[in-house]
Order: structure tokens, then sequence, then C-alpha cells
């Protein structure tokens, strides 16, 4: 299970988490089509089934929010991928911001705050477009 996968678990609840796992499995296993005599023998993927209706969206300020009040702690989540992490009760090591970035296409990432700092905005991004409603600030 993938560190997005994981985040979107801890926004959205357990249904989104295994629709982006079965989405990155899907492109993971996605056939690869050398030159066009290939294509044309190959047999043609399956149809991808229509992606269901989104229920509501969900507000991930007032999500994050609460679940940020709840630790009881100062963590800025608007700010930090570490603190974002840390809401969502999941790694916030090196380790597994590394694994997130590569998720992201964060080639070479050492733990800047620079990379930090892309890291985040390009995960509010995704949780964005992944149905999320997010403050207009935090997508600029």
């Amino acid at each position: 299970m993938g560190m997005f996968s994981k985040i979107l678990g801890g926004i959205f609840g357990k249904k989104k988490e295994e629709e982006q796992e079965a989405a990155e499995a899907a492109a993971a296993e996605a056939p690869v089509v050398v030159d066009a005599v290939e294509q044309s023998t190959a047999e043609a993927p399956p149809a991808a089934a229509p992606a269901p209706e989104p229920a509501e969206p969900v507000d991930v300020d007032a999500v994050l929010t609460a679940k940020a009040a709840a630790k009881g702690e100062d963590l800025d989540w608007k700010v930090s991928i570490v603190d974002l992490l840390k809401v969502l009760d999941l790694d916030s090591s090196y380790g597994a911001r590394k694994e997130l970035a590569a998720e992201m296409g964060i080639s070479g990432y050492s733990g800047t705050a620079e990379q930090n700092i892309e890291m985040h905005k390009l995960v509010i991004q995704k949780i964005a477009a992944n149905g999320g409603t997010v403050p207009a600030e935090l997508l600029d």
C-alpha cells in the first residue's frame, strides 16, 4: 500500500484508500506495447470500468483540523508534510517521506525544506483531485 493511499484513507476513509490502491495496481500491471507490429497482434486491454460518482465532497480542512485538535499537539498540517502525516497517524520518518516523494514524482529526495514544501503542495493538489475540498490558499 502506497503512502498516498494511506493519506487518502485517513481523510476519506477506507473505500477511497482501496480505490487508490486498485488504480495503482492497474497502472503497474498495464501492458507495455513496444512497436506497432506488436500492437496489432496484442490483446486489447479490458475497458476500464467507469469511475463511481463521488458521494459528497470531503471538507479536507474540517477533517484534518478536527483530527489535529484531537491530538492535543500543535500540528500545522496546512504547511508541514510531517505534521500532515502525524495528524493522520502515519509514519512521518525520512524513509516514509522518501517513499511518498517517489510516489509524487520527486526524484533525488533528501528531505530538504524545499523538497518537503514541494511534496506538501503536490499531496494537497492530489487530495483535491481525488474529491477533497481544499482551501484555495493551499492550492496556490
